[in-house]
């Protein structure tokens, strides 16, 4: 273990399980997939590199080779077994130091919410029929700055030009 994940709880594996109320159900020699004991929906789990990888953005070798083979298998067995509409895929970075991504099954009318902005929502009923939700705290950026930014990652990746 490096200097960096001697005090990680998920490089504990699942030693360290028990410290979020979780219990591993899958592993292969890159990634482990615990599933929720304290939930509000069955099938709550949490993929992670078994490698300590901080964030997303330092995910390589290996792990980032199989991350979508890997996602798409665990999500599709979590659809499956707990007859939800769909999974939800969210990462957050600033809770836990140790890359790992919450799969929340998902039906009608159950815990979860298909949000995440802070503040009062509101509904738009766009014209192709989709309704967007918004924050009143927080309305969207002006069209220009997203476009820009937009463009700017597409270049990066070097899929657009400028």
């Amino acid at each position: 273990m490096s200097e960096s994940s001697a005090d990680c709880v998920i490089c504990r594996g699942p030693d360290g399980d028990a410290e979020f109320e979780r219990f591993q159900v899958w592993e292969d020699r890159h990634w482990r997939l615990t599933v929720s004991l304290a939930a509000e929906v069955p099938g709550f789990a949490y993929l992670e590199p078994k490698r300590h990888v901080p964030h997303i953005t330092e995910l390589d070798g290996p792990e980032a080779k199989s991350f979508g083979e890997v996602l798409a298998r665990t999500t599709k067995a979590l659809r499956e077994e707990t007859g939800a509409a769909l999974v939800y895929v969210y990462i957050f970075g600033d809770g836990v130091p140790h890359l790992h991504v919450h799969l929340a099954p998902h039906r009608a009318n159950d815990a979860l919410s298909s949000q995440m902005i802070r503040g009062e929502l509101q509904e738009e009923h766009l014209p192709s029929g989709i309704t967007r939700v918004v924050s009143a705290a927080f309305p969207p950026l002006p069209e220009s700055e997203l476009r820009r930014v937009g463009l700017r990652v597409g270049q990066r990746l070097g899929g657009i030009r400028m």
